[in-house]
């Protein structure tokens, strides 16, 4: 007789379902396909002022934090703070803000 096998992560229209519906997996996903997407602007430009920054990060990076979010909407603290991560790495790329507190930055 076969038996079935329990599965506690799904990937489903690359969303990331866990068995508790609690959107922390993919939370880490999409921060582990961002930060990547930063490393390889990072490499690929060696100073960024504001305004292209601005059309680089809209354009590369915040749909993968931004993909299907009514279906995950982060409620935890943790999973903010981990998409947050993303955002203040980046912040940092761009010419003139590096030095600015987060909060300051635009």
């Amino acid at each position: 007789m076969l038996s079935l096998e329990t599965i506690t992560v799904e990937k489903d229209f690359d969303v990331w379902v866990t068995k508790d519906l609690i959107p922390t997996e993919q939370c880490i996903q999409a921060t582990k396909k961002a930060q990547s997407v930063l490393g390889m602007i990072n490499r690929h430009f060696k100073s960024i002022d504001k305004e292209d920054f601005g059309v680089i990060y809209k354009t590369y990076v915040r749909p993968h934090l931004k993909y299907c979010v009514q279906a995950w909407a982060p409620q935890l603290q943790k999973d903010k703070t981990c998409l947050e991560n993303v955002q203040r790495r980046a912040t940092r790329m761009a010419k003139g803000f590096k030095k600015l507190p987060y909060e300051s930055r635009p």
